[in-house]
């Protein structure tokens, strides 16, 4: 499997804070792989790096290209995806608006249109005309992942999104997840629910005081309890 993400040596900072130390991290194209750890561990922090939002040092390689010293905005251009964990929909603009905003202007067809969405979640084409502040938590996450996706990604970065959500809103994302994968989209889920993670990844990274402490697939998490207990478990 070729790599579509390689993050090596990575060292972030939030000015003197040095929150990153040396992370080393890969995916693979069509691979959903979890990024796991309690918060504050600097998983969030590894995502923005990814995306040139905060300063890093390292490398950062997105399908053969080095992605550091480039602004987010070329970043996401070159087919990386970022769902923030605070959703940053726009509330006065509807459903269906927010959805169109995130098409990219390239003038192709992507992979996926708004009748895609729309089967995917059909809550969002019930509220297609209704203001997107007027949504609850659990509409507005699948708005923020489908609106992500009308970019085409070919890497999609996930940050928390089973947040506050009810077991069948989680359950959704679950198989909205799948979907991206058999459409050779990849994926990396920054979750702190074990379950979803170990249900829908082929590897998991476990992050512990900014440094990656354990990579491998579910059944050996599962077979670790050292790990779990030391790193996941509150």
């Amino acid at each position: 499997m070729n790599n579509i993400l390689e993050v090596k040596d990575l060292h972030a900072f939030y000015g003197k804070g040095h929150i990153l130390h040396g992370v080393d991290l890969h995916i693979g194209e069509g691979e959903i792989v979890s990024l796991l750890g309690r918060n504050g561990v600097g998983r969030s922090t590894l995502v923005k790096a990814v995306m040139g939002q905060v300063e890093s040092t390292g490398s950062v390689r997105f399908k053969g290209q080095e992605l550091r010293g480039l602004k987010a905005f070329q970043i996401a251009h070159k087919g990386l995806g970022y769902v923030p964990e605070n959703r940053d929909i726009f509330p006065t603009l509807t459903v269906e608006q927010n959805l169109i905003l995130g098409q990219k202007k390239t003038g192709k067809t992507g992979r996926w249109t708004l009748a895609d969405m729309y089967r995917m979640f059909p809550r969002l084409e019930e509220r297609r005309a209704v203001a997107a502040g007027f949504l609850s938590g659990g509409e507005q996450q699948m708005l923020t992942l489908c609106r992500t996706l009308m970019g085409d990604p070919d890497l999609i970065m996930i940050d928390e999104p089973t947040e506050g959500l009810a077991p069948k809103i989680v359950a959704l994302v679950a198989e909205y997840l799948m979907a991206l994968k058999e459409k050779g989209v990849s994926v990396l889920l920054v979750e702190q629910k074990l379950a979803i993670a170990l249900d829908i990844s082929q590897r998991l990274y476990v992050m512990g005081h900014g440094a990656i402490v354990f990579e491998g697939s579910p059944a050996q998490l599962k077979e670790n309890a050292t790990v779990r207990k030391e790193w996941l478990e509150v």
